[in-house]
């Protein structure tokens, strides 16, 4: 997993394969409770590409996604949003918007 530190960084990472974006804040509930499902995810499938993105230090890219609640996640593939979901869900869950 890869957490976010500059968003020219996100156009690099988001150019090719499959992406799962997770927006999110420390100060959100959902979101801490989500972290090592992805975490854990992220070490079992290695051939996706997780990115985290602090909604408050990227307050940028939130408005550019349109980012109202969190956590967010925007599965991407090739540079294009695939699917969403917002808030919290379970590894199998995860699983299954993934692979679905």
């Amino acid at each position: 997993m890869v957490e976010l530190e500059n968003k020219d960084d996100l156009d690099e990472l988001l150019r090719k394969g499959l992406v799962l974006v997770d927006f999110n804040a420390t100060w959100c509930g959902p979101c801490r409770q989500l972290k090592p499902i992805l975490e854990e995810y992220s070490k079992e499938n290695s051939a996706l590409k997780i990115v985290s993105i602090d909604v408050d230090e990227h307050p940028e890219l939130s408005k550019e996604y349109g980012i109202m609640t969190i956590p967010n996640l925007k599965l991407m593939k090739d540079g294009f949003i695939i699917k969403e979901h917002i808030g919290f869900m379970t590894k199998d869950e995860l699983d299954s918007f993934i692979k679905d």
